[in-house]
């Protein structure tokens, strides 16, 4: 059988800037932290945060794979923080905190993104926004990322 990609998922391309430092990253705060791009491969990408502690990096990766051929393929995209720190009960042993957010899209069976671009709105809303808000909330009292952070259902 002949491969099959839909032409509107083919073309779409958005490339990441080298560096992070027009409020792409914020901290809790609201301010901005800026990246520069550490390293780039053919589907992953890694940014540093600029001054951070040679000894406690701070890592953002972006990467992607597909997998299956045809109206079975699919692509799993991964957006990841890896934030190292000094443990806060044994100060000696470091620490890290990984976030993440997965994208699993069956590429190879849509036309076009509208519903990836739905559920990424919904997920991104429930993440960083509480009931009737308009506001972005960055310091992790959205519903789902206190949810996450406090381990609460």
């Amino acid at each position: 059988m002949g491969r099959h990609i839909p032409p509107l998922i083919e073309k779409k391309v958005s490339m990441l800037p080298t560096t992070l430092n027009t409020n792409e990253v914020k901290d809790s705060a609201g301010a901005e932290v800026e990246f520069t791009r550490l390293s780039t491969s053919e589907r992953a990408l890694v940014f540093a945060k600029v001054g951070e502690s040679p000894a406690y990096p701070v890592r953002l990766k972006v990467s992607h794979e597909e997998v299956g051929d045809g109206t079975n393929k699919r692509r799993r995209s991964l957006v990841r923080l890896d934030y190292n720190l000094a443990g806060q009960v044994d100060t000696v042993k470091a620490s890290r905190i990984s976030v993440y957010a997965v994208a699993d899209i069956p590429i190879g069976n849509l036309t076009a993104l509208t519903v990836p671009a739905t559920a990424m709105a919904h997920l991104t809303s429930f993440l960083a926004s509480r009931g009737a808000s308009t506001t972005i909330l960055y310091d992790g009292t959205g519903c789902g990322a206190e949810a996450l952070i406090n381990g609460s259902l």
